[in-house]
């Protein structure tokens, strides 16, 4: 409980500690974040996707830079993908925003995938959470960058941005795979290149032939992050859309919507985890893999029988 009144207090240290806790598995972590729970609900998250090599991170240190000027506080949660070796956050975002990192207002973490896909850490949703908890005003959370299906980003956050750049080889590869249907913002960031006045027109016309939202409707901005270029605008916009969710019927709708996900994410946690703990012990799960592999026993059958043992 110490530890909880420190970080609901905004004590930086205490955060990281609860937040290695969380991502560690350490069983104190699940008694902590229930008891500051309570205290959310208060930050403005926004999501950050986008292909490798699109500057979501230089990105993410400029729209930092105009919250703070405008004397807001601010957590930064980086996914990074996972080492193949030590399970650990591999790019390690935050030595591209050094520039933040004495700036007591700005609290940043890199997390590790940990083979986890959507482009989200397993832990994310608490981590979130550790930071409402604790103050910061708005959470950047920049997904992982390792593809186009990243779409699990619009259910974290409350406004979702989704960045892409000319000259990758597909002048619309932030359209595919569903990405078009989760932006309410969308970037053509290092604008400064040939083609990226054709990219930002071809995202405008995709939005003009899907399918009609009500309320808000998406915008396309363009922005030279590394020069800071458009970033101001684009931080104004995100800014309309947290005051235009305050004001309509989608906050609700997206607040539950964020819960359900957490609800079903973690039970789905829990009970993996519950089912590998009353087969390890017993040596069901080796032989099932031995019969499986023997094609004695086809994976449906194998996975019906633990269930059944698990009395599920």
């Amino acid at each position: 409980m110490d530890l909880v009144q420190r970080i609901l207090a905004g004590d930086g240290r205490a955060v990281a500690r609860l937040m290695s806790w969380v991502e560690n598995g350490d069983p104190r972590a699940v008694a902590a974040v229930k008891a500051l729970y309570p205290h959310t609900g208060r930050a403005h998250v926004v999501g950050i996707t986008g292909p490798p090599g699109s500057g979501k991170s230089t990105l993410v240190d400029q729209i930092t830079q105009e919250l703070r000027r405008r004397e807001k506080t601010v957590g930064i949660v980086a996914v990074d993908p996972s080492s193949p070796f030590s399970g650990g956050a591999i790019l390690a975002d935050r030595i591209r925003m050094q520039g933040r990192s004495l700036d007591p207002g700005v609290f940043i973490r890199s997390m590790a995938t940990r083979g986890r896909l959507g482009g989200l850490a397993r832990a994310t949703n608490d981590v979130v959470d550790i930071l409402d908890a604790s103050g910061r005003q708005y959470v950047l959370l920049e997904t992982v960058g390792v593809g186009q299906d990243e779409v699990e980003i619009v259910k974290a956050a409350h406004t979702s941005i989704v960045v892409g750049v000319p000259g990758l080889g597909d002048d619309i590869q932030t359209i595919k795979a569903g990405i078009m249907e989760i932006g309410d913002l969308f970037v053509v960031n290092k604008a400064d290149r040939d083609g990226a006045d054709r990219t930002a027109t071809e995202i405008e016309m995709m939005l003009q032939l899907g399918r009609a939202r009500p309320g808000w409707q998406p915008q396309v901005l363009k922005t030279v992050a590394t020069e800071g270029e458009g970033v101001a605008a684009l931080t104004e916009a995100m800014l309309k859309h947290q005051a235009y969710l305050e004001h309509s019927q989608d906050q609700g709708q997206r607040g539950a919507e964020r819960s359900r996900w957490i609800l079903h994410e973690l039970l789905e946690e829990r009970l993996i985890a519950r089912i590998f703990e009353t087969v390890a012990g017993n040596g069901t799960m080796e032989q099932l893999v031995k019969r499986i592999a023997a094609r004695e026993l086809d994976p449906h059958s194998a996975v019906e029988e633990l269930l059944r043992q698990a009395g599920l």
